[in-house]
């Protein structure tokens, strides 16, 4: 798949949205010349073999996993962190491998997450206008208009960082950490969780008696599929400046690659057909995520679709919708109904946590577990009625003890959240309702392939 007439620095005569206005050129220059001699974070091979893995996903023979935390942030890249969030991802992989029966490609939201896109370019804070924090590669959330001042050497900072957290995640899930004879000690490391304890201890139960039994009758447990696991990394493709410095061109194929992360995805409020964010990513050959809000226009997505996938390759492109649970049952059967029409080869992901944010009497962005399970029940009752796929989930979750998002089995309330409650942008799951919304995911899946 060649892109006549595009080249990495092409956006720049688009209009781009989101991006922040740097104070000073020259060191924003000289940063971004730093940036671009600076070693890839990923490899163009991994993101092909991404792109081959979620084919399968596009023909329903493998689930897509794709979470991590809303926003990262740099105080938070450290190794508790980091282990903490890979386990409830294993966790969830696990659950959903042996109990829904079903492949799962693990894409998460780190190495990368650093920029996030605002609705307002200022807030107003104590009587003062100063600019909206748009996450850490950018400013800092601190409420004051010196740390609120774009920076650009915070670039280098996140790049660092990505690399750290990169480095780390390699190291647990290549070195024994994400071996499956270990899923049980992942459980009795992590919180009491509660009714869901039960069901996970089961199933650790029932990994190591096939284990047993698999090393009875001969066969080597001793290898990369028992002992390794393969976890990809993506991020909202936002700050152009840094996407383009880490866009290199592949020695072995020519194509270009942006190896900030395997897979990248564009907002929904970027998702223009002539702005700056679709022209940089359509010639890029990593696999695509777009969001996709309830207000979308079906004949905008197809000729989206199109641009950015124009020879229809299987696994290229998810389509990541954001309806919400009161708004998915008109938004989304005439969409997977249309593009059906079409052929277009697309992952349908359902991501349930934008559409079901709102704010509690207390002021804080919270969501519902109920909520998030509805819309994801929902998404598979209609791609099943539709005929197509139900090809994966977008999550922003984390390993920690937050209380952010209501309900799940402690059965929180807006009052508890104070409890703890960290997030500097939006509500995440906390580990406890990530592997209680693992299990009604896999008896989701187990039920699209049975007989």
């Amino acid at each position: 798949m060649k892109h006549e007439g595009w080249t990495k620095s092409g956006w720049r005569a688009f209009p781009a949205r989101q991006q922040p206005v740097w104070p000073d050129a020259a060191v924003r220059d000289e940063t971004l010349g730093e940036l671009s001699k600076l070693p890839p974070l990923v490899f163009a091979g991994e993101s092909r073999t991404l792109r081959g893995q979620l084919a399968e996903a596009a023909e329903g023979r493998a689930f897509v996993l794709q979470c991590g935390d809303c926003s990262e942030d740099f105080s938070r890249c450290t190794g508790p962190d980091i282990r903490e969030l890979l386990k409830v991802i294993l966790q969830m992989s696990v659950i959903l491998t042996y109990a829904g029966e079903k492949r799962v490609i693990k894409i998460g939201r780190f190495a990368g997450q650093y920029a996030k896109p605002r609705s307002s370019d200022t807030e107003m804070v104590n009587g003062e206008e100063i600019p909206s924090y748009r996450g850490d590669m950018v400013n800092s959330p601190d409420p004051t208009r010196e740390a609120r001042t774009p920076d650009p050497r915070r670039m280098l900072e996140g790049y660092y960082r990505a690399s750290a957290t990169l480095n780390l995640v390699r190291a647990f899930t290549r070195g024994g950490y994400a071996a499956l004879d270990s899923v049980q000690s992942w459980h009795r490391q992590s919180l009491n969780l509660l009714p869901a304890s039960q069901k996970y201890e089961e199933l650790a139960r029932q990994i190591r008696k096939t284990i047993s039994f698999m090393t009875a009758i001969g066969f080597d447990t001793n290898t990369p599929q028992l002992n390794q696991a393969t976890l990809y990394t993506s991020h909202e493709a936002l700050l152009l400046d840094y996407e383009e410095a880490l866009t290199r061109q592949d020695s072995t194929t020519g194509d270009w690659y942006d190896c900030s992360a395997h897979m990248l995805w564009i907002g929904d409020r970027t998702r223009q057909l002539d702005g700056a964010h679709v022209e940089f990513l359509r010639g890029v050959h990593n696999p695509l995520g777009v969001k996709i809000g309830p207000d979308y226009d079906i004949d905008d997505i197809k000729r989206l679709v199109i641009k950015l996938n124009p020879v229809n390759e299987p696994g290229r492109l998810t389509l990541i919708t954001r309806f919400g649970t009161e708004r998915i049952e008109t938004c989304l059967p005439p969409l997977v109904r249309e593009l059906g029409r079409e052929g277009f080869k697309v992952i349908w992901s359902c991501d349930p946590m934008h559409g079901n944010t709102y704010q509690n009497d207390f002021g804080q962005k919270t969501r519902n577990f109920d909520d998030i399970l509805n819309e994801i029940r929902t998404f598979y009752r209609i791609s099943s009625a539709e005929g197509s796929n139900a090809g994966g989930v977008h999550l922003e979750l984390t390993g920690e003890s937050v209380t952010e998002c209501t309900g799940g089995s402690r059965q929180l309330l807006d009052h508890d959240l104070r409890l703890n409650y960290q997030t500097n942008c939006d509500p995440r799951l906390n580990a406890e309702q990530s592997v209680e919304l693992a299990f009604e995911l896999a008896e989701l899946l187990l039920a699209d392939h049975e007989p």
